[in-house]
């Protein structure tokens, strides 16, 4: 391997950037800067200065990135109701984006050679930081450890941590692969690689609890947007990292948000994993029923289509594209009426509409009642149908000659 002056690694204080500090120096005999990004991580964050410094990083920095993580990651993929394959709420997929801009600024900053990250050659984030690097820095070096070295396994890590005497904070038993962000958690590995195998949730659930332990009563909890972004929770205005914070509380205590997901990875196979995203679920939900108010029909059915592309375009990692950007344009518009209340009612992993009101709303009661009305003809139906049948009718009477 040729010899490198300085790389700049993307730093959880995990397992694999753990040893990759080490690996990086025995192998291309150059200084390692670790930059965290800090996307909501908490307690996680305590202490990695000191483990990076340690374990023989040169340099260390944090890049508080929520605030720029919600704003403009976050909001715009619940404005698109963005989802992968219905269920994943892309908690993992648009966090990695913007720590990639930033590990580009500071590799810039510090006259690094080259950037590495932990990511392994199975996984989607190798595509969302290396794209993420590409459209900023398409001339930096990339180093993925995972595609170079002899290491096979978690197993085979810990054994190189422990031979290189690398603390590190698991154990083979408890060693599942996690990704702790403001929006979400996820666990993968262990007994979860088998999808007959129920998840023990007692175990592995960090930020909720069991929809069985969940109060016996329910919490009912109203959000108001603006503009298709959230604003207030019960008439008390939050900003934008608060509102995830306090949502994820409420929704935590209420077993809101907790998914079992076999999921097609951009890379070809698929994987098991739950992720806990209690707040974000919330926030889904209550959108996407004010929409249902304030968004005609040709608008709406339209955006699903949206909603799905969106949703593939963050999940592989395609973020800073042309398409997404334009997506994001059609969104915007779309968004300019979706301005109101909604009330919701969650109890025991489940989340009911409890009510809903906008200043923009379509739906209209006179029209829509079945009393009698002084808006709506029901005799112009009958003409409404014979022309919109009359495909029906032409082939019926080709049919019979």
């Amino acid at each position: 391997m040729a010899k490198l002056n300085k790389v700049v690694l993307a730093y959880s204080g995990g397992l694999d950037t753990s040893i990759i500090i080490s690996w990086l120096k025995e192998n291309y005999g150059c200084e390692v800067v670790a930059v965290v990004g800090d996307v909501g991580q908490g307690d996680e964050l305590e202490g990695l200065r000191d483990r990076a410094i340690n374990t023989g990083a040169s340099e260390f920095y944090v890049a508080d990135l929520k605030e720029e993580l919600v704003n403009n990651f976050i909001f715009p993929c619940l404005k698109a109701n963005a989802i992968y394959e219905g269920k994943y709420l892309l908690g993992t997929s648009f966090a990695r984006p913007i720590i990639a801009k930033r590990l580009v600024e500071i590799a810039k900053n510090v006259g690094a050679d080259a950037i590495a990250h932990g990511c392994t050659g199975k996984g989607n984030d190798q595509v969302r930081f290396e794209l993420g690097i590409k459209a900023f820095a398409p001339s930096m070096k990339i180093i993925a450890p995972w595609r170079e070295w002899n290491i096979k396994s978690r197993d085979e890590e810990i054994d190189y941590a422990i031979e290189k005497n690398i603390p590190i904070t698991l154990t083979r038993e408890t060693n599942y692969s996690k990704d702790k962000n403001l929006w979400h958690l996820s666990h993968e590995g262990l007994d979860l690689e088998n999808p007959e195998n129920e998840p023990d949730y007692d175990k592995i659930l960090e930020l909720s609890v069991s929809p069985e332990k969940a109060p016996d009563v329910p919490t009912y909890v109203t959000i108001s947007f603006e503009q298709g972004i959230p604003k207030k929770i019960d008439g008390v205005e939050y900003g934008p990292v608060e509102i995830i914070k306090k949502l994820n509380e409420i929704g935590g205590k209420n077993g809101i948000g907790i998914v079992d997901l076999v999921e097609n990875r951009l890379v070809g196979m698929k994987s098991r994993g739950v992720y806990e995203t209690p707040g974000g679920t919330i926030l889904y939900y209550a959108h996407k029923e004010l929409e249902t108010l304030c968004l005609d029909r040709e608008t709406s059915h339209y955006k699903e289509l949206v909603a799905t592309k969106f949703g593939e375009l963050v999940y592989f990692g395609l973020w800073f594209t042309p398409l997404r950007e334009a997506l994001s344009a059609f969104v915007d518009k779309t968004q300019e009426t979706v301005t109101g209340d909604v009330k919701l009612k969650l109890y025991k992993g489940n989340i009911m509409n409890a009510g809903i009101t906008s200043p923009y709303s379509l739906y209209s009661e006179e029209i829509a009642t079945f009393g009698a009305d002084q808006v709506y003809n029901q005799k112009d139906a009958e003409g409404f149908i014979n022309l919109f049948g009359l495909p029906i009718t032409v082939k019926s009477m080709l049919s019979k000659k």
